[in-house]
């Protein structure tokens, strides 16, 4: 026969495999192109930033001074004080020579207000005895060797050092205060066995408790009247912060004494 011999399968498809492989691997090759310029895209473009919160407007501390419930008016005609004897602002603090929280009140904060408004002579600052004798047994002794020494013109120098030894305070520590601070040894022994002003820190006591005082330090902060009154307008309780103070004083300062 003179017939052209039959081409065998594999020779048909394998043209056609080569093809459909080769535009695989071109499409492959396109399509990765394209992923790579879209991420390099991407990559240089500014990231979105998110729209910012409005903050929300942030209150102002509430105040920790209280005001009276009831009228107050103290006798401070015989208390100790610093400042100018006739500043209108009267801070009348009730204090415990054992009581941690009044050390710290003189350590911390008592140093920043004389600064700012006592020496400037816009507040009176008084002290008063309210010794807590059911927790702190030495604190009444303390109180009469501070009134002793007061007897001799050292109430604050005396004050200032039973603060600073809360643990030195039965009665050879009290006679060695005195010595320390050059007091009469002899005079402010007599004055400590005569109980010269324990009358005096009881009275501090009573009309402290008759004021609403429960423990200490507690400030009663008010304006001056005659014969060496104050009318009480704001009371603190605890060892408050500088800035207690320093809000309250100046609220009063600015009312003048109209509260």
């Amino acid at each position: 026969m003179n017939g052209k011999p039959p081409v065998a399968r594999e020779q048909v498809l394998a043209p056609l495999i080569l093809i459909l492989l080769g535009a695989v691997i071109v499409g492959g090759i396109g399509y990765l192109g394209r992923s790579a310029r879209r991420s390099a895209m991407e990559a240089t473009r500014p990231a979105s930033v998110p729209p910012r919160r409005a903050e929300a407007p942030r209150s102002t501390p509430r105040s920790v001074a209280e005001r009276p419930s009831s009228e107050i008016v103290l006798d401070i005609a015989e208390a100790p004080f610093k400042g100018a004897k006739d500043a209108r602002l009267v801070i009348v603090e009730f204090s415990d020579y054992q009581c941690p929280f009044c050390a710290r009140h003189v350590r911390e904060t008592m140093p920043q207000i004389e600064r700012t408004y006592v020496q400037t002579g816009k507040v009176k600052y008084v002290f008063r005895d309210f010794p807590l004798e059911a927790i702190h047994p030495q604190a009444f002794r303390a109180a009469e060797a501070a009134r002793c020494a007061g007897d001799q013109g050292k109430f604050w120098e005396m004050h200032d050092r039973l603060f600073a030894h809360p643990n030195a305070l039965e009665e050879k520590d009290l006679i060695a205060h005195a010595e320390a601070l050059g007091l009469d040894a002899k005079r402010f022994r007599q004055c400590l066995e005569r109980r010269r002003f324990a009358e005096r820190v009881r009275r501090d006591l009573w009309e402290g408790q008759r004021a609403g005082v429960r423990g200490t330090p507690s400030f009663l902060v008010g304006f001056a009247e005659s014969r060496g009154k104050v009318r009480v307008v704001r009371v603190l309780r605890g060892a408050q912060p500088y800035e207690a103070f320093r809000e309250t004083i100046e609220e009063l300062l600015r009312e003048g004494g109209s509260s």
